[in-house]
């Protein structure tokens, strides 16, 4: 049975990324449909698709999955070698409630620091409600990559579904120049690196919408 992902514009929809960089990392085969956001027929076009007229969505067969966390959760069921979560119990509470933290919080950073893949590198005037965010999301990466380094580069080791959660955090890190520590710009490093990533971003780069207020 063929998935497909239903996605928005890969230079602004960090929640479409991660879906999709779970797979592509993964190297499962999917179809994509890329639905540019905010325009007079976004709606319903993905309301075609979706219940929530929102972006991802992923369709296999007959089954619908919507939010990029549940998403991830399918997919790591769906395809049990990809080992989502840690296999250690303590590991695996942690890694969740990471994501889960990534999925309802950092409400500062992701309005003032939006993804941008075409946007210049640099750094920009923030406000101070956003170095919280900065101050927290620097210390859970230094902290899981102090802890989980043997294993190898991402925060718990093996690339997983937290990793997929805050890769594009670690995009904003990078395009508004983020000061933080120097293990988690090891792993803001790790996640540029990624081929999967590369892609992502180079395709984003090559899109000709223009969201003004993403801008």
């Amino acid at each position: 049975m063929s998935l497909t992902l239903v996605i928005g514009n890969k230079n602004y929809s960090s929640w479409s990324l991660r879906p999709w960089l779970f797979l592509r990392h993964h190297d499962i085969d999917f179809e994509e449909i890329r639905i540019p956001l905010y325009r007079s027929d976004s709606k319903p076009k993905l309301l075609h698709y979706s219940p929530t007229g929102k972006v991802p969505l992923l369709l296999d067969g007959d089954i619908k999955v919507w939010e990029s966390l549940a998403i991830l959760e399918y997919l790591a069921e769906r395809f049990p070698y990809t080992q989502g979560w840690p296999s250690d119990s303590r590991q695996r509470v942690v890694a969740r409630s990471l994501a889960a933290e990534m999925h309802a919080g950092f409400t500062a950073l992701r309005t003032y620091c939006g993804m941008n893949c075409h946007r210049p590198i640099v750094a920009k005037t923030l406000p101070e409600s956003v170095y919280p965010d900065i101050e927290r999301v620097g210390q859970i990466w230094q902290q899981c990559r102090q802890q989980h380094h043997a294993g190898g580069p991402w925060l718990f080791g093996k690339f997983g579904i937290v990793d997929a959660m805050f890769a594009p955090v670690a995009l904003r890190f990078n395009s508004y120049q983020i000061a933080t520590n120097s293990d988690a710009q090891a792993y803001v490093d790790t996640v540029l690196a990624n081929p999967a990533v590369k892609a992502w971003i180079a395709a984003g780069k090559l899109e000709s919408e223009v969201i003004a207020a993403f801008e």
